[in-house]
């Protein structure tokens, strides 16, 4: 089995290259199409520091235990801070249980992980670096291992008044996470500036099918495309019994095969699709839903076959990468 995408030692050149590929920390103000303050919570206010130090320590493999694995090596900047495999590989070449999903627009989720275990970014991102299929190092060691290096330790002093601890790891990691953001794409022109000519007449149709007769609007809604709730799609369900999904955390049987919705915002970069990576494109997803998902015992009630010609799918299908283009 092949192991993680290689990462190269880090040095102040590999830091810069990193630094590069991200783009700088963006600030506390969301693109056209999402609200304009980017939240954070009153012990985490955004800072540059903080994003700064969030960032290198997001590409650098030091937090893996056997330091070949960073957070970058399964969300990857060119990939919409997703992967393009179903199943990311960790250290010794481990398979994840789910597909990374992107990081793009986190600062305004309600609820993180695919089961929506974690209720906030700061919980969250520490969560792949204990994972012993992921990154497999205890916190606790991982905060031992920055406390030896001293540029890290001044890093932590500079952006924090109490230093490093292993509450701040996880301030300056959500830092950074709430910088990665994207809008302003064409659908947003189109919409809140009035913008006819941004959308072509073939995404404009998708728009339409989109907000009427395809019904997306119902758990794909808001600024983000996502209620941020939990269905029952079928996706996973082989023969007929869907995985736990929500019910895992929750221990309600009528959570069963429930997952997060993701936002439709940026899927263009972040194939292959779903919880588990089963469908590789775009039209792969339209055609699922045509087909009305997987049959279950606990299918969501709102689901139903989607009647589209192939022509309007191909629409549906243009919306979607609309979503893709503009601010990145």
């Amino acid at each position: 089995m092949a192991g993680p995408r290689p990462l190269p030692p880090w040095s102040i050149a590999g830091l810069a290259l990193a630094l590069q590929t991200a783009g700088p920390p963006a600030p506390p103000t969301g693109p056209l199409g999402l609200p304009g303050a980017i939240p954070a919570p009153a012990d985490n206010p955004w800072t540059a520091e903080r994003a700064e130090l969030g960032r290198r320590l997001f590409f650098d493999p030091i937090l893996s235990l056997d330091r070949t694995v960073a957070c970058a090596t399964c969300h990857r900047p060119e990939r919409g801070f997703a992967d393009d495999e179903a199943l990311s590989t960790g250290i010794a070449g481990q398979l994840t249980l789910r597909n990374a999903p992107s990081l793009r627009n986190r600062a305004y989720g309600r609820h993180f992980t695919w089961d929506g275990r974690f209720a906030a970014l700061e919980e969250q991102v520490l969560q792949p670096i204990q994972n012993e299929r992921e990154m497999g190092l205890s916190v606790d060691l991982a905060v031992e291992r920055l406390a030896a290096d001293a540029s890290y330790a001044q890093a932590f002093r500079c952006a924090f008044d109490e230093g490093l601890s292993r509450a701040n790891l996880a301030r300056a990691l959500a830092g950074f996470v709430r910088t990665l953001t994207t809008g302003a794409s064409p659908v947003d022109r189109f919409r809140a500036l009035g913008e006819h000519a941004a959308l072509e007449p073939l995404e404009r149709t998708g728009l339409w099918i989109y907000e009427s007769k395809g019904g997306c609007w119902r758990c794909h809604s808001g600024a983000n495309f996502t209620d941020e709730a939990f269905h029952n799609t079928g996706v996973g369900a082989a023969g007929g019994t869907p995985e736990p999904g929500r019910l895992a955390v929750t221990g309600d049987e009528l959570d069963r095969g429930r997952f997060k919705t993701p936002s439709l915002r940026g899927l263009a970069l972040t194939a292959p699709y779903m919880h588990d990576g089963s469908l590789a494109t775009l039209a792969d997803v339209v055609e699922f839903y045509r087909r009305g998902g997987v049959a279950n015992d606990a299918l969501d009630p709102e689901l139903r076959q989607l009647e589209l010609t192939d022509a309007e799918a191909q629409a549906l299908v243009a919306f979607l990468e609309a979503l893709s283009k503009g601010a990145p």
